[in-house]
C-alpha cells in the first residue's frame, strides 16, 4: 500500500496525503487553474489577485493534509522553475524604451526608487526585533518588488532562501499595501495644489499616442498584468489602443512552434549558463542571470518572440502555489502583522519622498503618481492609473519606467538585503 493511502489502526483517514511528485504537480496545476478562473470571474477573488488566491488555496490543501509540506516538485519550482520564469519575463524588457519615458518621468521614478530603498532600510531597523532573523531578506525582497515587480520578489526570495511562511506572509502584505497605494495615487493628484508648471503641460495627440504605444508593445512583445476589469474598461474608454488591455494571461501575437522552441532553448540555456558563470566569477546567480537575460533581450530576433511573459507568469504562479503548500497557517498569523507593518512603512516612506521631493523638484503630481505606481505596482499599475485618470500622455512613459524597474530591481534588492544583513545580522 502506498504511503498515506488507505487506513491505519482500523480507522479511515478523512484525507489521504498525496506524496507522489507528479501527482503533487497535478494538484498545483489545478490550483493555478482554479485561482486564475476565480480571479477572472468573481469580484472578491479579482480583488485578491490570482497569485494570492493560488497561495491561499495551496496553503489550505497542505494544512488540510492533502498536500505534503515537502516535495521534490517544490524544490524544482523554487530553483529551476523560478529561474526559467525570470528569464521568460525579463525577455520582454526593451531597454531602449526607457528613453521614451522623458526626463521628468525618469527623475520621478528614481526619486521613488530612492524612497523605496530608504523605506525598506527604515522598516528593517525599526522592525527587526518583530520580524526576526529574516528581516534582511524581506528588506531585499520589498526593495526589489517596490522598484520593479513580482518577478523581482520571486527572484530575490530564491536568492535569499526566504522561508515559505515568511514568503507567503510577505506576499499577502504586499497585495494589501499595493491595493491601498493604488487608491492613494488615484487621490493624491486631486488633493495636491496644482502648480504653475502643471498648467502648461501639453498632451500629445491621441492618434499619435496610440500609434506610438501600439508600436512599442509590438516591438517589445510587452504583456501587461492587470486583473482589474473596471480599470481596463476605463482605459479603453479613453480611446487608447485595445492592445493595452492585454495581460500576462494572453499574448499579443500567436505563438508558433518555432517561437516556442526558441523560448525553451533560451530559457533553459540561460539558466544553465548563468549557474556555471556565477560559479566561475563568484557573483550571485540571480544577478548573473538578470544581466545575461537583459543583454539577450536586446537582440532584435528575440524581441520578435511572442509568449514569453505569459509562460513566465504561469511558472511564477506554480512557484508561488508551491510556496503556499509549504506554509503553515498558524505561522502566517504569527508573522503576518509585523510583515504588514514592514510593507506599510516601506511604501509610506516611498510616498513621502516621491511626492515631497518630487514636488520640490518641480515635477507635476500626475507624473509623480504614475512613476510611483511604476515603482510599487510595475508597468501594469502605471498603465491602469494613467488610463483611469485620463493621463494619456503618461501611459507610454509609465510603462517604460516600469520595465526599467524590472531591470534594476534584482540588483538593488540584493545589494540592500546584503547591507542590512551586515548591520543587523540574520
Amino acid at each position: 500500500m502506498r504511503p498515506g493511502a488507505g487506513h491505519s489502526c482500523g480507522q479511515y483517514r478523512v484525507v489521504r496525503m498525496i506524496t507522489d511528485p507528479f501527482a503533487v504537480l497535478v494538484v498545483l496545476t489545478a490550483v493555478v487553474y482554479v485561482s486564475i478562473q476565480l480571479s477572472r470571474n468573481i469580484k472578491v477573488f479579482r480583488a485578491l489577485g490570482s497569485v494570492l488566491v493560488a497561495i491561499l488555496l495551496a496553503m489550505a490543501l497542505s494544512n488540510a493534509g492533502l498536500l505534503p509540506d515537502k516535495s521534490p516538485i517544490y524544490e524544482f519550482l523554487a530553483s529551476t522553475g523560478v529561474s526559467v520564469a525570470i528569464v521568460l519575463i525579463l525577455l520582454t524588457v526593451d531597454l531602449r524604451s526607457v528613453f521614451s519615458a522623458g526626463p521628468q518621468m525618469l527623475v520621478a521614478f528614481f526619486i521613488g526608487a530612492v524612497g523605496t530603498v530608504l523605506g525598506a532600510s527604515s522598516a528593517a531597523l525599526l522592525l527587526s526585533d518583530s520580524v526576526g532573523p529574516e528581516t534582511y531578506k524581506i528588506a531585499g525582497q520589498y526593495t526589489g518588488t517596490y522598484m520593479g515587480g513580482g518577478v523581482n520578489f520571486a527572484a530575490l526570495g530564491e536568492y535569499f532562501e526566504t522561508s515559505s511562511d515568511m514568503f507567503s506572509a510577505a506576499v499577502a502584505a504586499d497585495v494589501a499595501i499595493t491595493a491601498i497605494w493604488l487608491i492613494a495615487c488615484l487621490s493624491i493628484p486631486l488633493l495636491l495644489p496644482r502648480a504653475e508648471h502643471d498648467l502648461g503641460a501639453v498632451e500629445p495627440e491621441s492618434n499619435e499616442l496610440t500609434s506610438n504605444i501600439t508600436a512599442e508593445l509590438s516591438h517589445s512583445n510587452l504583456v501587461l498584468e492587470t486583473d482589474l476589469e473596471e480599470v481596463g474598461e476605463e482605459v479603453g474608454a479613453t480611446g487608447i489602443s485595445p492592445d493595452l488591455k492585454k495581460s500576462l494571461h494572453s499574448t499579443i501575437n500567436a505563438v508558433s512552434l518555432v517561437e516556442a522552441a526558441t523560448l525553451v532553448m533560451l530559457a533553459v540555456g540561460l539558466v544553465w549558463f548563468a549557474d556555471w558563470l556565477a560559479g566561475v566569477v563568484g557573483v550571485p546567480e540571480v544577478l548573473v542571470l538578470t544581466t545575461l537575460v537583459l543583454l539577450v533581450a536586446q537582440i532584435p530576433a528575440v524581441k520578435e518572440l511572442s509568449g514569453s511573459a505569459m509562460w513566465g507568469n504561469y511558472l511564477l504562479h506554480l512557484f508561488l502555489a508551491a510556496n503556499g503548500a509549504q506554509s503553515v497557517i498558524a505561522n502566517i498569523f504569527v508573522i503576518g502583522p509585523a510583515v504588514f507593518y514592514f510593507a506599510l512603512a516601506t511604501v509610506a516612506v516611498h510616498g513621502i519622498i516621491i511626492f515631497g521631493i518630487g514636488r520640490l523638484a518641480g515635477i507635476d503630481a500626475p507624473t509623480l503618481a504614475v512613476a510611483s505606481q511604476a515603482n510599487i505596482g510595475g508597468p501594469a499599475s502605471a498603465m491602469a492609473l494613467a488610463g483611469t485618470r485620463g493621463y494619456s500622455h503618461l501611459l507610454l512613459p509609465g510603462i517604460a519606467v516600469g520595465l526599467l524597474g524590472y531591470a534594476i530591481g534584482n540588483y538593488t534588492g540584493a545589494a540592500l538585503g546584503t547591507v542590512i544583513r551586515f548591520y543587523i545580522g540574520g
